[in-house]
């Protein structure tokens, strides 16, 4: 089972990344390694960050007043949880 994305989480391990290579201490393959793994947590952090302003402007376009309702009449919802995933 795949571990649940953590923003702050990833955050904090890219600024070790930042702080390590400008370092100067570390070796051309592991600057690499590094390098890798910053790319895969900015995109987690970006979809992550995209994600969130999506669910804040569906938020404020809401705040005119009007219910949106589904095809059935029913109000629609969004679990807050699943709009950050």
């Amino acid at each position: 089972m795949e571990q649940e994305f953590n923003f702050e989480r990833s955050f904090s391990r890219l600024e070790e990344i930042l702080e390590k290579m400008n370092s100067g201490t570390v070796s051309l393959d592991e600057s690499l390694k590094l390098y890798e793994e910053a790319d895969q947590l900015i995109a987690g952090c970006t979809q992550k960050l995209n994600r969130a302003e999506a669910k804040i402007e569906k938020l404020i376009k809401k705040r005119d007043g009007e219910l949106q309702i589904d095809t059935n009449g029913l109000p629609i919802s969004e679990s807050f949880v699943e709009a950050l995933n």
